[in-house]
Protein backbone atom coordinates (compact mmCIF):
# COMPACT_ATOMS: atom_id res chain seq x y z
CA UNK A 1 0.00 0.00 0.00
CA UNK A 2 1.39 3.44 -0.88
CA UNK A 3 0.17 6.16 1.13
CA UNK A 4 -0.21 9.82 0.15
CA UNK A 5 -0.72 12.98 2.70
CA UNK A 6 -1.77 16.36 1.39
CA UNK A 7 -0.88 19.21 3.48
CA UNK A 8 -2.08 22.91 3.77
CA UNK A 9 -3.12 25.85 6.29
CA UNK A 10 -6.40 24.45 7.85
CA UNK A 11 -7.40 21.53 5.77
CA UNK A 12 -10.76 22.71 4.37
CA UNK A 13 -9.49 24.48 1.02
CA UNK A 14 -6.58 22.78 -0.61
CA UNK A 15 -5.92 20.24 0.57
CA UNK A 16 -8.79 18.15 0.91
CA UNK A 17 -9.43 19.00 -2.56
CA UNK A 18 -6.26 17.06 -3.83
CA UNK A 19 -7.35 14.10 -1.34
CA UNK A 20 -10.88 14.11 -3.38
CA UNK A 21 -9.27 14.67 -7.03
CA UNK A 22 -6.46 12.12 -6.43
CA UNK A 23 -8.91 10.01 -4.29
CA UNK A 24 -11.22 9.75 -7.69
CA UNK A 25 -8.20 9.37 -10.21
CA UNK A 26 -6.88 6.45 -8.19
CA UNK A 27 -10.59 4.95 -8.22
CA UNK A 28 -10.87 5.16 -12.20
CA UNK A 29 -7.81 3.62 -12.19
CA UNK A 30 -8.67 0.66 -10.41
CA UNK A 31 -6.00 1.02 -8.01
CA UNK A 32 -8.60 1.77 -4.73
CA UNK A 33 -6.31 -1.27 -3.05
CA UNK A 34 -3.16 -0.45 -3.65
CA UNK A 35 -2.95 3.57 -2.66
CA UNK A 36 -4.38 5.48 0.10
CA UNK A 37 -5.25 9.07 0.42
CA UNK A 38 -5.92 11.62 3.13
CA UNK A 39 -5.30 15.73 3.95
CA UNK A 40 -4.37 17.79 6.98
CA UNK A 41 -3.48 21.60 7.86
CA UNK A 42 -0.81 22.28 9.79
CA UNK A 43 -3.00 24.52 12.10
CA UNK A 44 -5.67 23.27 14.18
CA UNK A 45 -8.07 25.84 12.98
CA UNK A 46 -10.59 23.77 11.38
CA UNK A 47 -10.44 19.86 13.35
CA UNK A 48 -13.52 18.28 12.99
CA UNK A 49 -14.70 20.57 9.97
CA UNK A 50 -15.79 19.62 6.73
CA UNK A 51 -14.15 21.66 4.07
CA UNK A 52 -15.32 25.10 3.29
CA UNK A 53 -19.05 25.16 1.53
CA UNK A 54 -17.36 26.74 -1.47
CA UNK A 55 -14.34 24.20 -1.82
CA UNK A 56 -17.03 21.48 -1.75
CA UNK A 57 -19.07 23.36 -4.36
CA UNK A 58 -16.59 23.48 -6.91
CA UNK A 59 -15.34 19.86 -6.58
CA UNK A 60 -19.40 18.55 -7.20
CA UNK A 61 -19.20 20.95 -10.63
CA UNK A 62 -16.13 18.89 -11.15
CA UNK A 63 -17.81 15.30 -10.16
CA UNK A 64 -15.70 15.12 -6.86
CA UNK A 65 -17.42 14.57 -3.51
CA UNK A 66 -15.56 16.07 -0.07
CA UNK A 67 -18.80 15.82 1.88
CA UNK A 68 -17.42 13.62 4.06
CA UNK A 69 -14.14 14.93 4.86
CA UNK A 70 -13.27 16.78 8.05
CA UNK A 71 -10.16 18.73 9.08
CA UNK A 72 -7.71 17.14 11.57
CA UNK A 73 -4.13 18.60 12.56
CA UNK A 74 -1.01 17.15 11.12
CA UNK A 75 1.04 14.94 13.69
CA UNK A 76 4.28 13.18 14.51
CA UNK A 77 3.17 9.62 13.66
CA UNK A 78 2.34 11.28 10.14
CA UNK A 79 5.81 11.29 9.19
CA UNK A 80 5.96 7.53 9.47
CA UNK A 81 2.71 6.36 8.29
CA UNK A 82 2.35 8.16 5.28
CA UNK A 83 5.09 7.84 2.00
CA UNK A 84 4.54 11.00 0.91
CA UNK A 85 3.64 13.96 2.50
CA UNK A 86 2.69 16.85 -0.42
CA UNK A 87 2.47 20.22 0.65
CA UNK A 88 0.62 22.46 -1.47
CA UNK A 89 2.71 25.84 -1.00
CA UNK A 90 6.42 26.04 -0.67
CA UNK A 91 5.82 27.41 2.76
CA UNK A 92 4.37 24.66 3.77
CA UNK A 93 6.77 22.34 2.28
CA UNK A 94 9.54 24.33 4.48
CA UNK A 95 7.66 23.89 8.04
CA UNK A 96 6.76 20.20 7.06
CA UNK A 97 10.79 19.57 6.62
CA UNK A 98 11.48 21.58 9.96
CA UNK A 99 9.08 19.37 11.77
CA UNK A 100 9.62 16.46 10.33
CA UNK A 101 11.81 14.00 12.00
CA UNK A 102 15.24 14.08 9.80
CA UNK A 103 14.61 10.69 8.60
CA UNK A 104 11.49 11.00 6.74
CA UNK A 105 12.83 14.33 5.63
CA UNK A 106 13.11 13.16 2.01
CA UNK A 107 8.95 12.57 1.75
CA UNK A 108 8.05 16.05 2.14
CA UNK A 109 7.29 17.06 -1.45
CA UNK A 110 5.79 19.79 -3.66
CA UNK A 111 2.66 18.44 -5.27
CA UNK A 112 3.40 20.52 -7.60
CA UNK A 113 6.28 19.03 -8.38
CA UNK A 114 4.18 16.40 -10.18
CA UNK A 115 2.65 18.92 -12.79
CA UNK A 116 5.83 21.23 -13.81
CA UNK A 117 4.11 21.96 -16.91
CA UNK A 118 1.54 24.41 -15.10
CA UNK A 119 3.89 26.56 -14.26
CA UNK A 120 3.46 26.82 -10.97
CA UNK A 121 5.18 25.89 -8.07
CA UNK A 122 2.26 26.66 -5.10
CA UNK A 123 -1.45 26.05 -5.47
CA UNK A 124 -2.91 29.50 -4.41
CA UNK A 125 -4.82 29.72 -1.23
CA UNK A 126 -8.34 30.59 -2.57
CA UNK A 127 -9.66 31.11 0.96
CA UNK A 128 -10.14 35.07 0.86
CA UNK A 129 -10.60 35.44 -2.95
CA UNK A 130 -13.85 34.61 -5.36
CA UNK A 131 -14.79 31.58 -6.90
CA UNK A 132 -12.23 31.59 -9.83
CA UNK A 133 -9.79 31.05 -7.18
CA UNK A 134 -11.30 27.77 -5.90
CA UNK A 135 -11.18 26.54 -9.72
CA UNK A 136 -7.71 27.34 -10.10
CA UNK A 137 -6.99 24.92 -6.86
CA UNK A 138 -9.17 22.48 -9.04
CA UNK A 139 -7.22 22.93 -12.19
CA UNK A 140 -4.00 22.68 -10.53
CA UNK A 141 -4.76 19.64 -8.30
CA UNK A 142 -6.09 17.65 -11.16
CA UNK A 143 -3.10 17.89 -13.48
CA UNK A 144 -0.64 17.29 -10.30
CA UNK A 145 -2.73 14.49 -9.26
CA UNK A 146 -2.34 13.13 -12.64
CA UNK A 147 1.33 13.51 -12.82
CA UNK A 148 1.38 11.85 -9.30
CA UNK A 149 -0.88 8.61 -9.94
CA UNK A 150 1.77 8.26 -13.42
CA UNK A 151 5.02 8.73 -11.38
CA UNK A 152 3.21 6.28 -8.88
CA UNK A 153 2.64 3.84 -11.56
CA UNK A 154 6.17 3.91 -12.84
CA UNK A 155 7.39 3.69 -9.40
CA UNK A 156 5.51 0.30 -8.64
CA UNK A 157 6.46 -0.98 -12.15
CA UNK A 158 10.27 -0.50 -11.65
CA UNK A 159 10.13 -2.85 -8.79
Amino acid sequence: MIRVLFVCTGNICRSPTAEGVFRHQVAQAGLERRIEADSVGTRAYHIGQPPDPRTVAAALVRGYDLAGLRGRQIVAADFDRFDLVLALDVDHRDELRQIAPPQRRERVRLLLDFAPETGHRSVPDPYYGGPEGFDLVLDLVEAASRGLLAHLREQAGAH
